[in-house]
């Protein structure tokens, strides 16, 4: 049971940051000259590039400005920033890098630093582990003299880099180094893989001279064993080409002092350990990173926590809840409230729970023309409810403009002090206008796709804020386009690679277009409270354009729309929804041999994924060649790499052949197979196990059956059943809550102290500092709560506490045998 429990512990990674800046970047070598520099930054994990910016035209600091967030699939050592000099007619010349280790990102986390760039050198691009077996023993030489000899057997490597793409054609060196000597040996050379299976075995002579008395005639024999160390270095044959360095690592042979056998794992380092001779200044890069590394438990060691918060909507008061006290103690984290509403969506408790906080809220609210325009827990809450549900709303409703606004890219400056040499204002101004209104259309046209848990949460706070405020006619409408214009549409408009409707951060003309409109939506949004004033505009530009459209009927509009999505009517889908792209890239897809003498090999397609179909295209734009009904597909999951000896390839099973793609990286394969999952989980014929490799010579290569039709091998991927935008990893954001009360052990110390003051002391509450920073309305109750937590957290650290005890430590002892001995040589983190 315990071996069944360790292997369902899984370690979650993510990331999440900012590509800001960069500043005084050096010279390039090659053609381009420094004041023609074009640049832009990738991200790699290790040597695998997973995330371009775009190229930002012509500066020695340009400001990227690029969001990212990813979740990291596999290990990893190393987080890596390159910038990189674009050219038109050869390869992209390297700038500069910022390398960080995975055991340093925790540092930055969090944080915005700026880095200096290092030079990029191809010696100390290296990535993947190596695992060596090291022995001493004890020969007769020919004289009769006793000597040492060095046993090295290279076992195999993991994660070696992609060469050109492709998987490498690996070997490794073998060398004994020391003062006076250097023998080197070599192994065969594995084809066109990445994880090479060596298991070969080489010997060196050598001697201990200080521990024996007889002398051998071995020409080492008066060297001290403490100089010496074994050194392997890693290659890719190139065969007519010069050999590519992959890395090395060295051990000293004075660690067989102790051990008679030593087996270990190593991370291969740079040529020379990475030393470097000093380099010109080449820049620096500001960066903002957040990296988030979860250990989840099985299921049920949640189990405690998730019930204590899921009781939250019914606690009364709601600051005597769990979800409430996580809320406060953590009001300075934005991370803290989206664990809580994604478990929360999950188990259908959102809407009681957000009707409680916002109740809180307005018996706070004095004034109707403030409603819900602080940073409160209720507004935090209902932002990320909307980006979690609204993803697809906002794609239907607002992508097809803002790509016309991007590609077209029509001059819509009207601030005097902004306007360009030979710009026409009345004809900007037009543009603009055309922009605002189709947006405007878009918008108040849109109720009918409006997700029903967002109607569900906008018609309750409608009615709590008639009820709180029921002497204003117009608070009904200020209450929901307070979060529907302000906080979703308008923020979208401004931003919208943050909301995933464009790939990269606009330009700065066009981000400043998609300023002016967004001004404009949000004003216009307000009209439904009747008590937005033209005078509240800052600009006079934009007061004079705002005039235009009071002929518009835009105030009827815009309340015709809040009924709609905050009314009990039921609403008539306009099936527009069933059009949304979920997502689309490009890929390179094996032929599946319709042909029966076509060539079967990888085509580069641009693979689109819909909740209605699967299809792929020779360009993006272009017709589909083939078209896959998702309610078709039986399964989908990852292939082998040894399939067809390539990375980060999945598999989609339908009902003709399977259809083989590789992706670009190992955080595109997660996304595609995450989607392509998602929209496929409630068909009917899932298959139940599958077949991980490929169907050729004859047999499946995974288990060798002879027969085409033959069932899998191999479990499927389970799956729970969930609606398409609400698919929630519960354990996971368990285990998140209980990471953020931990950290702050502190603050749920002094809520407790203030409210065992507060329940002694029966007199006019003290407004202590430490005190008056919570939300504590009954003081016994929320203590109870307090306690309650301190319970369950203790059993959760208990239980992570005894799988940590006898878990593989890295970097330490793990396994101790009679014949053996295991250690992890250099540090890793699986």
């Amino acid at each position: 049971m315990a071996e069944e429990d360790d292997a369902r512990i899984r370690i979650l990674q993510s990331l999440r940051g900012k590509i800001c800046e960069a500043k005084n970047l050096g010279p390039v070598s090659g053609p381009n000259r420094q004041r023609d520099l074009c640049t832009f930054c990738t991200i790699s994990l290790d040597q695998e590039e997973v995330f371009r910016t775009k190229v930002f035209d012509k500066s020695v600091s340009p400001f990227y400005g690029e969001d990212f967030y990813f979740e990291i699939p596999r290990p990893f050592q190393c987080l890596s920033f390159y910038v990189y000099a674009k050219s038109v007619f050869q390869r992209d010349l390297p700038v500069g890098k910022v390398s960080i280790r995975k055991d340093d990102l925790l540092k930055y986390s969090g944080k915005e630093d700026w880095f200096s760039l290092q030079p990029v050198d191809p010696n100390s691009e290296v990535q993947g582990k190596v695992h060596l077996e090291m022995r001493l023993n004890e020969v007769i030489t020919e004289t009769g003299s006793v000597g040492q000899q060095l046993v090295v057997r290279i076992i195999e490597c993991q994660g070696l880099p992609l060469i050109s793409g492709q998987n490498c054609d690996p070997y490794a060196t073998v060398s004994l180094v020391g003062p006076a000597r250097s023998d080197q040996k070599k192994t065969k050379v594995k084809k066109k893989t990445s994880n090479p299976q060596f298991e070969e075995t080489f010997f060196f002579e050598v001697t201990r001279s200080s521990s024996y008395s007889k002398k051998s005639h071995f020409q080492v024999e008066e060297e001290d064993i403490e100089k010496l160390e074994m050194k392997v270095d890693l290659w890719n044959n190139e065969n007519l080409a010069q050999d590519v360095f992959l890395g090395e690592t060295r051990v000293p042979v004075k660690i067989l002092r102790n051990d008679h056998i030593h087996k270990a794992w190593y991370l291969l380092q740079p040529k020379g350990n990475g030393s470097k001779s000093k380099s010109d200044d080449l820049g620096s890069l500001r960066l903002k990173l957040t990296y988030i590394e979860d250990t989840v438990l099985p299921s049920d060691c949640y189990t405690p926590l998730c019930n204590l918060l899921l009781k939250s909507p019914d606690v009364k008061p709601i600051s005597a809840s769990a979800a409430h006290i996580l809320g406060d103690i953590c009001r300075e984290r934005y991370e803290a409230v989206l664990p809580v509403v994604r478990l929360l969506l999950h188990h259908n408790r959102f809407v009681p729970f957000v009707s409680a906080v916002a109740v809180l809220e307005l018996d706070n609210t004095q004034e109707a023309n403030t409603i819900f325009r602080g940073n409160s827990l209720a507004t935090r809450c209902i932002d990320d409810m909307m980006k979690i549900v609204g993803k697809s709303y906002l794609a239907v409703t607002l992508k097809p403009v803002i790509d016309e606004i991007c590609e077209s890219n029509k001059a819509c400056e009207i601030d005097p002090i902004k306007l360009k040499e030979g710009d026409n204002v009345v004809v900007n101004k037009e543009n603009l206008q055309g922009y605002v209104q189709k947006v405007f259309s878009s918008i108040t046209q849109s109720s009918s796709n409006c997700p029903l848990l967002m109607c569900d949460v906008f018609r309750s706070l409608r009615h709590l804020a008639c009820k709180r405020f029921p002497a204003d006619p117009h608070v009904q409408y200020s209450a929901v386009s307070s979060f529907v214009f302000l906080r979703f549409f308008a923020v979208a408009v401004l931003s919208p690679h943050s909301f995933q409707l464009r790939s990269h951060h606009p330009d700065p003309e066009i981000s400043r277009t998609l300023t002016l409109i967004s001004k404009t939506i949000q004003t216009l949004g307000s009209w439904g409270s009747l008590s937005k004033k033209l005078s509240s505009f800052k600009e006079t530009y934009m007061y004079d354009f705002f005039k235009s459209f009071q002929e518009d009927k835009c105030i009827e509009k815009v309340k015709k729309f809040l009924d709609e999505i905050s009314s009990n009517v039921s609403k008539e889908s306009s099936g527009l929804e069933d059009a949304v792209v979920l997502k689309e890239g490009k890929v390179q897809k094996r032929a599946q041999g319709r042909k029966r003498l076509g060539k079967k090999n990888f085509k580069k397609r641009w693979l689109r994924v819909t909740n209605r179909e699967l299809s792929y295209h020779k360009h993006k734009g272009k017709e589909a060649l083939c078209i896959i009904n998702v309610k078709n597909i039986k399964a989908v999951e990852k292939l082998d790499e040894s399939a067809f000896n390539r990375k980060n390839m999945f598999q989609v099973i339908h009902s003709e052949k399977p259809l083989y793609v590789q992706a670009g990286n190992c955080i595109e394969a997660s996304d595609w197979l995450e989607v392509l999952g998602q929209v496929s989980r409630c068909n009917e014929g899932r298959l139940t196990t599958f077949h991980p490799s490929n169907y050729t010579g004859g047999a499946w290569q995974c288990c060798k059956n002879q027969s085409t039709n033959a069932p899998g091998c191999k479990p499927c991927t389970t799956t729970v059943l969930a609606n398409l935008q609400l698919d929630i990893d519960c354990d996971r954001e368990t285990e998140r809550i209980f990471s953020l009360l931990s950290s702050s052990n502190s603050k749920l110390q002094d809520m407790e102290d203030a409210c065992a003051s507060m329940a002694v002391y029966q007199g006019p509450q003290r407004e202590q500092e430490e005190y008056s920073k919570f939300t504590i309305q009954e003081p016994k109750e929320t203590f109870q709560t307090l306690k309650q937590l301190r319970n369950v957290m203790e059993e959760l650290q208990r239980q992570h506490n005894i799988r940590n005890d006898t878990a593989a430590q890295y970097g330490s002892l793990y396994v101790c045998t009679a014949v053996s001995t295991y250690h992890i040589g250099t540090l890793i983190h699986m």
